[in-house]
């Protein structure tokens, strides 16, 4: 009977494990990315790394755009090391300051005419319901109002080069609820802002599908993707014992940035704009994803967010 109950989870879990590597999607495209200029928001750890990893690999430009100097510094030298490409380069963005965002942008404009591809990858589960020095909860602003900012700001050499714009969403924007009273302001109770995190994904497919219809006829793509459950810092708030059984259960890093890697480089997607994906695969997100009118609001809304000042579109 012991003997039953020792095996039994370790078969389960091994079958579990097989089947979550059976049914991951990888990319395994051989697309060279020589001359063309990628940002990747994130990027000095987990899925943002091993999606800079794979595209200076293929000789890209890449910038890792990501908030603390320290680690992003690293992480360009570790991408140097691996890939032997030397273009690599760090610069730092703070997506929960509209400052420093724009102070990016800035510098970015001046130096790239082109950006063929942006990864909006960087993210926060932060469970602290805090404000940021904007005074927007941390989690909305870093997930949704931050790279809605950075995106529009960087339209025009993204559409100079007919680019592609990549959104990190999730899964679990399927409990998100996108109330616009409420949505840009700290949460009054521990149940709204358990939330928070599930309504910004949905903002982030939301955004995607009104972006991409904006920029229908400017041959620039823009697609979003969840890139299944991955052991990433993102659980860093976490007690210990709950980051080492999500990194025991779920994909890790480099089989979590495939998606980002298929939707950024894949020739097949030239022309595939405002879609979903799961596992380098197209599937239809939620019906509340898909309501073309709630995406307008809380364009209007972002737009009114960041003070209305960059109105590209």
């Amino acid at each position: 009977m012991y003997l039953y109950c020792i095996v039994t989870p370790a078969v389960a879990f091994i079958l579990y494990k097989s089947y979550q590597k059976w049914t991951c999607g990888m990319y395994k495209g051989d697309v060279k990315m020589c001359n063309k200029v990628v940002i990747v928001t994130g990027a000095n750890t987990g899925i943002g790394f091993e999606t800079a990893k794979d595209l200076a690999k293929r000789n890209a430009r890449v910038i890792l755009a990501c908030r603390d100097t320290d680690k992003g510094i690293r992480a360009k030298n570790a991408i140097v090391e691996a890939t032997g490409n030397k273009n690599v380069v760090f610069k730092r963005l703070d997506l929960a300051s509209f400052k420093s965002v724009r102070d990016f942008a800035e510098e970015i404009l001046k130096t790239y005419p082109v950006i063929h591809v942006l990864v909006n990858n960087a993210g926060t589960g932060k469970l602290d319901n805090s404000l940021t020095e904007d005074n927007l909860p941390v989690e909305a602003q870093v997930n949704h109002f931050g790279p809605f900012l950075l995106t529009i700001l960087l339209l025009p050499p993204i559409t100079a080069a007919r680019g592609r714009i990549v959104n990190v969403s999730s899964v679990m924007h399927y409990l998100g609820k996108i109330d616009l009273e409420n949505f840009h302001k700290q949460a009054k109770s521990s149940l709204q802002h358990r939330r928070v995190y599930s309504n910004t994904k949905l903002a982030n497919i939301l955004f995607t599908r009104h972006l991409s219809e904006q920029l229908k006829d400017s041959g620039v793509t823009v697609n979003c993707l969840h890139p299944g459950a991955v052991g990433t810092d993102i659980f860093r708030h976490q007690p210990s014992i709950i980051r080492f059984l999500i990194r025991l259960v779920m994909k890790t890093p480099y089989e979590g940035a495939q998606t980002s890697i298929y939707l950024a480089v894949a020739p097949e997607l030239n022309n595939v704009t405002g879609k979903y994906f799961v596992d380098c695969r197209e599937i239809s997100p939620s019906k509340t994803a898909l309501d073309d009118d709630l995406a307008l609001k809380l364009w209007k809304l972002s737009e009114r967010i960041v003070h209305n000042k960059e109105k590209a579109i």
